[in-house]
């Protein structure tokens, strides 16, 4: 059964000095050894505080949260399991256990902290909330899952389901990446209600709403064209066709009203709707593809997964007769003179 022993607490962490230190206790004190401070070059005491603190601190070799989970999660946490926070104090370590529940049940891969279940007064601004409601539809219409919480930066996951995943997000659309990375692996997630705290006046956060927001939206459709195909040309190829179809009525009305032709907006109409229709035909066609490839994928690790079970049944219910005897001998049979 895993235990605290098996889990790396990661907390990425810019200019954190106010809240670093009494959040990296807060785990140490729910039992957490292994906590690990990801740097990204602070010119404040965050390196230093969060040392003395008891973390183990590691600077980053780039910028930006997405680069920083990345380098982490591959270069520096050997534990099975990663519990993943901000080092701003607005997530509760005692909350931890909520969180990796899942995880040692074996029911979830990853586990995503709702902050919406439990959201106190303060804790993000009204720009915000409308902001995180935007992008959650938005996630939840183009790949067609509902995880309540995708920008919540309070997650659990094991390191295995963590490598599997294509990265490449430098900033706070880390985040988003990993949920639609999560759908287009098949990977098992699991929200979990926790609380969400205001940040301390002395804390200033690293957020620019209204830039990361319009980031985080175009990484949303951007790998739509991976995950749902059909939903990103699909877009494009209705909106082409509703431009087509506009210029052709204008045409047609300018034609019985006022008996004016015009040849030159009446090809690009026509070329709108037949291009649309070419874009609807590719995200049909793109659709089947990623189905079909995510089927063979399935039926690869399901078959990956039962000769792991065989070999390691195999291995527990041997009789040992390859193991060497004592003085360094098989026990297999001499060969005859």
């Amino acid at each position: 059964m895993a235990d605290r022993d098996d889990v790396c607490v990661l907390l990425p962490a810019y200019n954190e000095a106010a809240t670093i230190g009494s959040v990296v206790e807060g785990f140490r004190e729910q039992g957490f050894e292994n906590v690990l401070v990801v740097d990204g070059g602070s010119d404040d005491d965050t390196y230093e505080l969060a040392e003395a603190a008891g973390a183990r601190v590691v600077e980053q070799s780039g910028e930006g949260k997405g680069q920083a989970v990345r380098e982490a999660v591959r270069r520096h946490v050997e534990a099975p399991y990663v519990l993943m926070a901000d080092a701003d104090e607005t997530y509760r370590a005692e909350e931890a256990d909520r969180m990796l529940e899942p995880l040692f049940d074996g029911r979830a891969e990853h586990v995503i902290g709702n902050r919406f279940a439990d959201m106190r007064p303060g804790a993000m601004t009204r720009l915000n909330q409308v902001g995180n409601r935007i992008i959650n539809g938005a996630f939840s219409l183009i790949h067609g899952h509902d995880y309540a919480d995708i920008l919540s930066g309070y997650r659990a996951f094991t390191r295995e389901s963590f490598l599997r995943l294509s990265l490449s997000a430098e900033g706070f659309g880390i985040e988003t990446e990993m949920a639609v990375e999560c759908v287009k692996h098949g990977i098992r997630t699991v929200v979990v209600p926790i609380t969400y705290l205001p940040r301390p006046e002395e804390s200033e956060t690293n957020l620019r709403p209204v830039r990361d927001g319009g980031l985080i939206i175009v990484t949303l459709y951007r790998m739509a064209k991976t995950n749902n195909p059909l939903f990103y040309f699909g877009s494009v190829g209705v909106s082409t066709i509703g431009v087509g179809a506009v210029l052709g009525v204008y045409v047609i009305y300018e034609w019985f009203v006022r008996g004016i032709s015009h040849e030159v907006i009446a090809t690009v109409g026509g070329i709108a709707v037949v291009l649309g229709i070419q874009l609807l035909m590719f995200g049909v066609l793109s659709d089947m593809i990623v189905t079909v490839s995510r089927e063979q994928t399935q039926q690869l690790e399901t078959l990956a997964n039962r000769l792991s079970e065989e070999r390691r049944g195999a291995r527990q219910s041997g009789d040992g007769s390859d193991e060497p005897t004592p003085d360094g001998d098989t026990d297999a049979p001499a060969p005859e003179k």
